[in-house]
C-alpha cells in the first residue's frame, strides 16, 4: 500500500511516503514558518523524488491533533482535499501517539507533551504492552504541575518527550525528581513515518468531509465568542 503521511500539528513539518513496510522518504523540519507555504511543495517534491504519481497513493494519513490549531487545521484539510480529490481513504491518527513512537523501548512509561500555554500541555501516557506502544490514560489537555504529581505517585520512570520540554523542564524535576527521564536531541520531532506506519493499520474514516480535528479544547477565539453569547 502506498501511502502519504502529513503531520503540521506542532512547529516540526512532517511528510512521509512509504509502500508498504518500506519507507520511501519523508521530509522533517522544525521551524517557525507557515505550514500553508511550505506543505504542498515539500509533498511535490517527495513524491517526484519518489517517483510515485498522486494517482498511485492508496492511503492519505493525517495527524489529526491535539496541537497547533492553526497547524493541526492546515494538515486535516490538506488531507482531506487531497484523499476526497484522489477518491482515496483518510486516516487520523492522535499527534501525541506519534511523538510517543520515540519512546516505544523506554523501560517505563512514555509522556509526550506539546504546550497549550497558562501552565497546561497537551498529553497522553504510553507504555509498551507486548511488544506494541500502548495507551494507558487518554489524550488530554491538563496543568501540567498537577500531570507530574499525578505521575510520581503510579511510576517510577517516567520519560518525557517533545520540543515543548524547555518550557515546563524546572517544574518536570521539581516535581518529580529522579524518576523523570528526557529524551535526547533526535527523540523530540514527531516521525511522520511513524505517523504512517501507525495509520496504515489503522480503519480509515466512514466519510472524509466530516472528518475533523481532535482539537481536544475549543479554540480561545471560539470559546471567548461561545461564552460571550451566553451573557
Amino acid at each position: 500500500m502506498k501511502a502519504l503521511a502529513i503531520d503540521t500539528s506542532s512547529f516540526v513539518m512532517g511528510v512521509s511516503l512509504v509502500d508498504g513496510d518500506q519507507v520511501l522518504g519523508e521530509v522533517i523540519t522544525n521551524l517557525k514558518k507557515n505550514h500553508s507555504i511550505r506543505l504542498m511543495p515539500a509533498i511535490d517534491e517527495l513524491m517526484k523524488d519518489a517517483g510515485v504519481r498522486p494517482q498511485q497513493l492508496e492511503r492519505i494519513i493525517v495527524a489529526h491533533g491535539p496541537g497547533s490549531y492553526t497547524g493541526v487545521r492546515i494538515g486535516v484539510t490538506t488531507a482531506k482535499t487531497l484523499a476526497s480529490t484522489l477518491g482515496i481513504p483518510l486516516v487520523g491518527v492522535s499527534s501525541i501517539e506519534v511523538l510517543a513512537q520515540n519512546g516505544r523501548y523506554f523501560n517505563g512509561v512514555v509522556s509526550p507533551i506539546f504546550d497549550a500555554r497558562r501552565g497546561q500541555v497537551y498529553t497522553g501516557l504510553y507504555r509498551e504492552v507486548n511488544g506494541e506502544l500502548t495507551n494507558i490514560a487518554r489524550d488530554q489537555i491538563c496543568l501540567l504541575e498537577d500531570w507530574s504529581t499525578h505521575l510520581k505517585s503510579q511510576y517510577e520512570n517516567v520519560l518525557f518527550l517533545g520540543n515543548d520540554i524547555a518550557i515546563h523542564k524546572e517544574v518536570i524535576i521539581e516535581k518529580l525528581g529522579d524518576r523523570v527521564k528526557f529524551g535526547q536531541m533526535s527523540d523530540h520531532n514527531p516521525r511522520p513515518s511513524e505517523l504512517a506506519r501507525l495509520g496504515i493499520s489503522m480503519e480509515p474514516a466512514k466519510d472524509i468531509h466530516s472528518f475533523i480535528p481532535n482539537y481536544i479544547r475549543l479554540a480561545e477565539a471560539e470559546a471567548n465568542w461561545l461564552a460571550n453569547q451566553k451573557k
